[in-house]
């Protein structure tokens, strides 16, 4: 018998982060997502379906002019992409720290990405539900997905980085 688990959004978030002139980092937040993960217990080694999906129009730099830029063809033409997706192909670790592996796509790009997981525990909430605790981290060249728009300045720094950070606190419901 499978266990379906489901994300817990209120007590999940996703965010990334980008060097801003490669003197400061700006954080970014995907405010509408989804998760939903297949196992055949308890044991998250046992996932036989990890889906992520985050909506790019829900993305937020507290910067409207900035979200613009971002959702604009320059970077991830949200018009024309709605979603970025990460399928899990493996999850693999002990109790306190994982691997998971998988692709992600962005636009119309899919490459291989590996995330690091640290396993915050299982617990029953006041509630009666049963949930899962995770950290994930882990990075990707901006490049590699068709996201190349950049500007350099007069002192010749890029504006932008190329390399992206994936930060998310992950809250799991296990599905009745």
């Amino acid at each position: 018998m499978s266990v379906k688990w489901k994300i817990d959004p209120s007590h999940s978030e996703i965010q990334f982060k980008v060097k801003h002139l490669m003197i400061t980092t700006v954080t970014g937040y995907f405010k509408t997502f989804d998760l939903e993960v297949e196992t055949a217990s308890e044991d998250f080694n046992t996932a036989s379906s990890i889906v992520f999906t985050a909506d790019i129009d829900s993305l937020d730099t507290n910067s409207a002019q900035r979200d613009t830029h971002l959702k604009s063809n320059d970077f991830f033409n949200a018009e024309s992409f709605k979603q970025l997706r990460f399928v899990g192909k493996s999850y693999s670790g002990d109790k306190e720290s994982a691997k998971l592996t998988g692709d992600v796509t962005i636009r119309e790009t899919t490459k291989p990405l590996t995330l690091n997981v640290e396993f915050g525990g299982i617990v029953v909430d006041p509630y009666g539900q049963t949930k899962a605790g995770f950290t994930v981290s882990g990075k990707i060249n901006r490049k590699d997905f068709g996201l190349t728009w950049n500007a350099v300045t007069e002192a010749g720094n890029v504006v932008v980085s190329d390399e992206i950070k994936i930060h998310a606190e992950i809250q799991l419901i296990k599905q009745a």
